[in-house]
């Protein structure tokens, strides 16, 4: 697997563009999972932001998959999604944005290459605000917890447990200000 960058049992990818608000949020969970947890070391995070295809080298080879994202499910603002396996192609049908087309393409080239990632999970919340900014809306700043709670679920569904730091430095709470909010 000469494409491969990083290889890791288990893939916990925040994705969206964080110059759109909401778009961003699966970044800013993941940023908040990094920044607030310690994780067995099978267990890596990207940041996927728009990378699309290029993702590919991230993700081949892992064999659980947690995709973080905001979701368009077509519904009101702040509903909760989660989809496993199967149900994650379909999802990606309906697109919010370009990086959504690359995940659908990553796994669907990992498929047809016989390198199908054998778990995956997309959890995510229908946006609230794509305008212009960097930070979340305040709904969808209150919907990060839950997500980060919906994920260690997840994690420890798949054996995974995540340890929560004891300290959070300053550099790392400034770079999830938006996430966290004022919230531990």
């Amino acid at each position: 697997m000469d494409d491969v960058l990083f290889q890791s049992d288990v893939t916990i990818l925040g994705v969206g563009n964080v110059i759109l608000r909401d778009e961003g949020f699966g970044v800013r969970v993941a940023e908040y999972l990094d920044a607030h947890y310690d994780f067995p070391e099978n267990v890596q995070i990207v940041d996927g932001g728009t990378l699309g295809i290029e993702l590919t080298q991230f993700v081949t080879g892992t064999k659980k998959l947690l995709v973080i994202d905001s979701i368009n499910g077509h519904a009101a603002p702040g509903t909760r999604f989660a989809f496993r396996d199967d149900d994650v192609l379909a999802h990606f049908q309906d697109k919010i944005s370009a990086h959504e087309v690359g995940i659908q393409d990553v796994l669907a080239l990992l498929t047809v290459t016989g390198r199908k990632i054998p778990t995956v999970t997309v959890l995510g919340a229908q946006p609230y605000d794509l305008e212009a900014g960097v930070e979340l809306s305040d709904e969808m700043k209150a919907l990060v917890p839950e997500v980060v709670e919906e994920a260690l679920a997840e994690l420890r569904r798949w054996g995974i447990e995540a340890t929560p730091k004891e300290h959070v430095s300053a550099v790392e709470t400034d770079r999830v200000a938006e996430a966290i909010a004022g919230k531990n």
